[in-house]
């Protein structure tokens, strides 16, 4: 059985309605009309609200993952493909080097974001901004994007959320305090954009530039071990 994200409800149930009630207005159009429209008008604008319906319903879909076990595993919190690893000091919060992977999502990935390992919550933070191109080098900063930190048993890591030129809106679920698990859902970005992940310096990569990764599932870095 496919499964929804919660959030995505209110679209897929909406899009249902006005399909429906197109259907409904065209049929009565068609018969009480003194003009006949073609068949192919009537058949091309149904079709049309049943495609939208099943692209909103496929950009929603929320399927469970195989969580890998074992410690200092980082999971990658979004599907899509590595664009960016790189060694930088992140400055703002963690006020370290790091070791960031960045992870593009199109509007055809699964939008549901999962935390990279387990921890606590100690920080969320909203930021307005842009909605550029999400590959861009300064999306991050310029675009709208709400950071999170996570303790974690390893060190503290940080994940930001970026929205796009297609996505407005991210969301997240948790707040200061709250428990994760790895792999456990915490959040989406609605029709695509971004995740950034900043990692302790000595976390090995475990992907490559290009490579497609699973939310939750894929491992993106791991503690070295001495």
């Amino acid at each position: 059985m496919i499964k929804f994200y919660p959030d995505g409800y209110p679209f897929i149930i909406g899009s249902l309605v006005i399909t429906c009630i197109v259907s409904v207005i065209l049929l009565l159009f068609i018969r009480s009309s003194t003009y006949t429209l073609p068949f192919y008008i009537v058949l091309s604008a149904a079709c049309l609200m049943i495609v939208l319906t099943i692209f909103i319903s496929f950009f929603f879909r929320d399927p469970d993952r195989n969580v890998p076990q074992g410690k200092g595993l980082f999971v990658s919190p979004a599907d899509g493909e590595v664009i960016l690893i790189r060694d930088i000091r992140e400055n703002d919060y963690l006020k370290s080097d790091t070791k960031e992977v960045s992870i593009f999502m199109t509007p055809l990935n699964v939008h549901v974001n999962r935390a990279p390992c387990g921890g606590v919550v100690s920080m969320v933070k909203y930021f307005p901004g842009k909605h550029m191109a999400a590959y861009r080098d300064d999306a991050p900063l310029e675009n709208e994007n709400i950071v999170m930190i996570l303790d974690c048993p390893e060190s503290r890591i940080l994940v930001r959320q970026v929205a796009g030129f297609v996505a407005r809106r991210t969301v997240c679920k948790v707040n200061p305090g709250d428990s994760l698990k790895r792999g456990e859902r915490y959040g989406m970005i609605k029709f695509g954009s971004r995740l950034d992940v900043y990692m302790p310096v000595d976390t090995e990569i475990r992907v490559t530039l290009g490579e497609k990764v699973k939310a939750g599932e894929t491992v993106i870095g791991s503690i070295k071990k001495e």
